[in-house]
Order: structure tokens, then C-alpha cells, then sequence
């Protein structure tokens, strides 16, 4: 392990609220290019629909613990968390459970910071790790809340498509609102171009109308639409497993370089 953070890892909440802009294909992939990196590193399922825990390999018939447990069960993380094909990369599982996990969060008057305790237990630091990026639902729910308040910072998705700004306003709001209430630390790590066809002038606007609105926020890396990276899931693996030379797999290990070259700036 470095001493890139110091004492404690840097959690990291992968997060958009519309479905299908590649936010548990970037949360997989990033996390396996931060592992292969050297950077031991743990994915947070928080999504009910558990697609980051099957395209890592877990077995539903697996997941006697998950990350249900971790929030309302009190459930240590030594005993949510698994070990991956991938070195240095290990997953806290979801299941269907988590669609439930809202109107069960009503009721405790801790509901928002429920994660944000789970993730710092000693036994979080026991695990010696650098990163944890926590995999939202697509939905500003109370799970994503709670992600942004456990969270330093939130990365967003960002799908090269029509109205894909717009989307992003509602999450800006909640994002705020997260921050006046109970992480005023909370920042954007940033916002990252998925399924990107630089042949296609749609990609080419959206990328232009992005970086106009927020600018240096916007990684220089465009994640490449790519059939590795939709085909690699199905295989559990990562892309950069699945096909190590693929644009999809070169991307991700970039982006997974540029993030820590930033915040290797950020620190100096």
C-alpha cells in the first residue's frame, strides 16, 4: 500500500441517477485498473440490482452477507466482504434485499450516516485499503444519500447522449443538499465521458457542451463505446481481464491513472 491516503482510504461514490450511462461497467472496471495498479482497493454494491457483485464473479447462492447486512444488520465487514479474480480488488456484495433497505432506513434516526459508520469500523482499516467506490443505485434514494455522506467524493458518469447535461441537475442539487446537511466535505471527483463514439458528432457536442459547463471537472480520458467492456460481465470479469488490449480496457487504466495523478496534485 501507498501513503497516497495516508491512514484511511478514499471512498469514492460512483453515482448518476439515470440508468444505463455505465456506472457499474465504470465502477468494476476502474476498480480492477486501481487493483492492477497496486492500489488494494474495495467495491461497495449499493445497487438492489447487484450487476457490479455478478460481473465480479459472486454467485448470488454467495452473498450470505451483503451490503443489506453491513447497513442495517450491524454485520462486521470481514464478514460482507469478498475476494475477487482480480488482486487486490474485493466486493461487499448487494441483493435484492436493498430494495427494501429505504423504507426499513425510515424509521432510524441515523439513516444517512448508516454507511458512512459501516465504512469506518476498525476492521475497515484493518483491510490496509486505498480506495472503496461505492456503486449507487440509479436513483437519488436514501442509498445514494447515504453514499454521498459516507463518500469524499462523487464521480459521475457521464453517457455521450442527448439531454445527458440535463440529467446531471438533479443529482447537482442532491449533491448540495448533502453537503448543507451532513458532509460539508464532500466534493466531485469528477465527470467521466462514457460510451463515447468520437466518429459521431453527438459525442463530439456532448463532450463540447460538458466541458463548457464544467470544465476541468470533466476527465481528459472518454470511455470508448466498446463490445469488450459490454461483453466482459458476462464472462465475470473486468475488461481488463477479459481483453487487456481492448480500447475499453486502455481507457479505464487511464482514467484510473489520470484520477490518481490529480489527486496526487491536489495533495502537493
Amino acid at each position: 500500500m501507498t501513503d497516497l491516503y495516508r491512514s484511511e482510504p478514499k471512498i469514492i461514490a460512483v453515482a448518476n441517477q439515470k440508468g444505463g450511462v455505465g456506472k457499474t461497467t465504470t465502477a468494476i472496471n476502474l476498480g480492477a485498473a486501481l487493483a492492477k495498479a497496486g492500489h488494494r482497493t474495495l467495491i461497495a454494491d449499493l445497487d438492489p440490482q447487484g450487476n457490479a457483485s455478478t460481473g465480479l464473479g459472486i454467485e448470488a447462492h454467495d452473498r450470505r452477507h451483503t451490503t443489506f447486512d453491513l447497513l442495517l444488520e450491524d454485520a462486521p465487514l470481514a464478514d460482507v466482504i469478498h475476494p475477487t479474480s482480480v488482486e487486490n480488488l474485493l466486493i461487499a456484495p448487494a441483493t435484492t434485499d436493498l430494495s427494501s433497505a429505504d423504507i426499513e432506513l425510515v424509521s432510524n434516526e441515523r439513516r444517512s450516516f448508516l454507511l458512512h459508520d459501516a465504512l469506518r469500523q476498525p476492521a475497515v482499516m484493518e483491510q490496509k485499503l486505498e480506495f472503496i467506490l461505492i456503486d449507487c443505485p440509479p436513483s437519488l434514494n436514501l442509498l445514494t444519500v447515504n453514499a454521498m455522506v459516507a463518500a469524499h467524493s462523487v464521480l459521475v458518469p457521464l453517457q455521450s447522449e442527448f439531454f445527458a447535461l440535463e440529467g446531471l441537475s438533479q443529482l447537482m442539487l442532491t449533491l448540495r443538499e448533502v453537503r448543507q446537511t451532513a458532509n460539508p466535505n464532500l466534493r466531485i471527483e469528477g465527470v467521466v465521458l462514457t460510451m463515447y463514439d468520437g466518429r459521431n458528432n453527438l459525442s463530439q457536442q456532448v463532450e463540447a457542451d460538458a466541458r463548457e459547463a464544467l470544465g476541468d471537472l470533466v476527465f481528459e480520458t472518454r470511455v470508448p463505446r466498446n463490445v469488450r467492456v459490454s461483453e466482459a460481465p458476462s464472462y465475470s470479469q473486468s475488461v481488463l481481464d477479459y481483453d487487456p488490449l481492448s480500447k475499453g480496457s486502455v481507457a479505464y487504466k487511464a482514467l484510473a491513472e489520470e484520477m490518481i495523478a490529480r489527486d496526487l496534485a491536489g495533495l502537493r
